[in-house]
């Protein structure tokens, strides 16, 4: 189906149609040429320095969804931070599929910069650490870094004593774990004749780092990262040292960057060409994946870009921006067995401003066909609140001249990012903003899209390779504004196959819980399509839906057309904290307007005896249910330069006596802001009651309220 491509629609004022309009820069060209290969994925880009808090700080769904690779994180028991312990995230890093986590030794110093106490002292504390990591389950996912900006902090112009101390600390962490991985020299910027000293040193001393390390930190990083990277390969060449693998544990400047989908790009497009690893910087809060997470289950702009680098898959291909130092880049990949080519691209300077630019794509495969479809979305920079997700911009047919089309677009805005999927031209229907066809969706086991002769499907096409397997599954990731219930809408089909019955069935699976196995009445044929919805409640922010085969016996041989996501109603119950309760010890009920019924209880936990129980929590059948904790919690501990240093407190709730659950609360950075946190919980048929407490020495957060649904309406 043949549309016309649309340009993005940019505001005017009045006043500017009133004076004579400047004239118009002729549109740049960044060319994909997806005959050239330059490697398998390696989504290095998505890494993060104290982007993860404290278990379940950020939602393990946030991180899940992205592919993380890299998380640098404060030293076993350190001090330099109150959160983000390397040991205490790495059970969900690893869940969520994570592969490296970086050990920031020297934040086990309270101060900004480090108190310097000497080397013995440092040496001490160095042992002190090793050991808990080779006592850790997760040992071989760690790597030690002894240094943090060595050149500015304990050894500033003093390069020679930073090489006799580099040597001394390294040598001891190889004594106590010999299998250790060690990175630095963790530089605060490039610095080319300080690392060309630094390794010449490691290389004669037997010291050499497993992964370089460095910082990427200044606006020299858009100009000139090419140049950083091939200087230091150059570096290795010359001094006859072995690629090492490389890691910007720190990256993005102190202002501007952070969560902003334009300037971002950038970082992910030379890393991923690049392939090497970084860290997103530190500059805000703990917890939050450097502000790509907000209220901990809700994603900004920035999330969205790097959840569409986590859904490219098969190899990289080459990318020419307009200039290597040029605000716009981008990055492309082409994967053979889904049909399907992707690429992310954005930048503007001034990030300000918007941009035309023409869209090469060269050796386009003859799968794809003789005309191609075209599907451009973009996201925008929305700060630190909550974004409402892609959105398209425009969608077209586009016909290959010897291998070769141009797509223009126009008005496109600095600070956002966006992303063009090209199919076969198999097009039904158009792209929908709100709708999450099947065939864009993450795909497991079996589950395939060919782009065959079906029809009546909407989309570009449709997932199948249920029939025969315990394998497919079809993953969705989607957003909702609020918490409550929703129907998820799912389209199918589901013809006749032999020895299937005519009533298949599906198990839908959200957030990593089975939750049910949905009813789907057989069609006619495959190319008669169905629809059939499911009541479930969600999270306010991003949930990640699968639609998994889970038979041997082809009940579940269905092909997934998509899936629509539509708020809807259910029965919710509230129970006020300060209303029907049993407070302990200090727990009290304290007035705020802030508060959902004007009042809060605080003061619970600091000791076992001090706690808040919600009696009569009554549900009509025995099951598993959503706790909505209404919260607030803003606890700060010490000062920092730039850092705030935010306390994620955490509550132990305990069901009809039963032993406690630990659940962390991410910080509401102000005691009368008020958010949700959703658990699940398991209730008898009628009344029970549910207990917050903190026997530790610190508190839980204030308790608003809870409300209690059925996870199914």
């Amino acid at each position: 189906m043949r549309r016309t491509i649309a340009a993005v629609v940019v505001a005017t004022t009045t006043a500017s149609l009133l004076t004579a309009l400047p004239a118009q820069a002729a549109p740049s060209q960044i060319t994909f040429d997806l005959a050239v290969g330059t490697g398998p994925l390696r989504y290095g880009a998505t890494g993060f320095l104290y982007g993860l808090g404290d278990e379940g700080i950020p939602d393990e769904t946030m991180l899940a969804a992205l592919k993380p690779q890299v998380t640098a994180q404060k030293a076993p028991d350190g001090l330099q931070h109150p959160n983000g312990d390397a040991l205490r995230i790495a059970p969900m890093f690893k869940r969520a599929g994570g592969r490296d986590i970086q050990i920031y030794m020297q934040d086990v110093y309270a101060q900004w910069p480090y108190e310097n106490l000497g080397i013995n002292d440092y040496l001490a504390k160095v042992e002190t650490q090793v050991r808990k990591v080779i006592a850790d389950p997760y040992r071989s996912s760690y790597v030690y870094v002894p240094f943090n900006e060595p050149d500015q902090i304990w050894y500033g112009g003093d390069l020679n004593r930073l090489l006799a101390d580099w040597k001394t600390v390294h040598q001891r962490i190889r004594s106590l774990d010999p299998g250790a991985r060690i990175a630095g020299p963790g530089f605060a910027s490039y610095r080319s004749a300080d690392l060309r000293t630094f390794l010449t040193y490691a290389r004669d001393n037997g010291v050499l780092p497993d992964v370089m390390a460095w910082h990427e930190l200044g606006d020299d990083f858009y100009s000139s990262w090419h140049l950083h990277y091939a200087d230091y390969r150059a570096i290795e060449t010359s001094l006859g040292i072995s690629p090492r693998p490389i890691t910007i544990n720190e990256y993005a400047r102190i202002n501007g960057d952070l969560g902003v989908p334009g300037n971002l790009v950038q970082y992910v497009a030379k890393f991923e060409n690049s392939k090497v690893d970084g860290c997103l910087a530190y500059w805000t809060t703990a917890g939050g994946l450097n502000d790509l997470v907000t209220r901990n289950n809700q994603a900004t702009g920035g999330w969205w870009l790097y959840k569409w680098y986590g859904d490219l898959t098969g190899n990289t291909v080459a990318v020419t921006p307009p200039s290597p130092g040029g605000a716009l880049q981008g990055l492309g990949a082409v994967d053979s067995a889904k049909r399907q080519a992707r690429i992310i691209l954005g930048g503007n300077n001034p990030a300000s401003g918007t941009y035309d630019t023409n869209v090469v794509v060269r050796g386009v495969p003859g799968y794809l066909g003789s005309t191609v479809h075209a599907t451009v979305w973009g996201v925008d920079s929305t700060g630190t609140n909550p974004s409402g997700g892609p959105y398209v911009v425009s969608e077209g047919d586009f016909s290959v001249t010897n291998g070769q089309l141009t797509m223009p677009l126009t008005g496109l805005r600095g600070q956002s990012a966006y992303q063009i999927i090209l199919t076969p031209d198999s097009d039904r229907t158009a792209a929908v903003t709100n709708r999450y066809e099947a065939e864009y969706a993450v795909l497991g086991g079996s589950a395939r899209v060919t782009y065959g002769t079906n029809s009546g499907y909407s989309g570009t096409y449709f997932t199948e390779g249920y029939g025969a397997s315990s394998t497919a599954s079809t993953r969705f990731v989607v957003t909702a504004p609020s918490d409550g219930y929703y129907h998820l809408s799912l389209r199918y089909s589901a013809g006749p196959y032999p020895g299937a019955p005519a009533a298949r069935s599906i198990r839908l699976r959200v957030n990593g819980s089975n939750l049910t196995d949905v009813a789907l009445p057989g069609t006619a044929d495959w190319n008669t399509w169905n629809t059939v919805t499911t009541k479930v409640y969600l999270p306010a922010g991003i949930s990640r839906v699968e639609y998994n085969a889970h038979t041997s016996d082809d009940r579940d041989a269905v092909n997934l057309d998509y899936l629509g996501v539509a708020a809807t109603s259910g029965t919710v119950t509230a129970y006020e904290a300060e209303s029907g309760t049993t407070l302990g010890g200090t727990a009290v009920v304290t007035a705020d307007s802030a508060a959902s019924g004007g009042r809060y209880v605080g003061w619970v936990g600091a000791g076992a005896a001090n706690t808040l129980r919600f009696n009569g929590v009554t549900v009509p059948a025995a099951g598993r249910y959503r706790l909505v904790v209404g919260y607030a919690n803003a606890e700060v501990v010490g000062d920092h330069a730039y850092n705030n240093n935010i306390v994620d407190r955490y509550a132990e709730i305990s069901v009809n006596g039963a032993a406690p659950k630990k659940y962390h609360f991410r910080n509401t950075l102000a005691w009368n802001t008020y958010r949700t946190r959703v658990v699940d919980v398991d209730l008898v048929a009628g009344a029970n009651t549910i207990t917050f407490g903190n026997a530790s020495t610190g508190y839980a957060p204030n308790i608003d309220r809870i409300q209690i649904a059925a996870v199914l309406g």
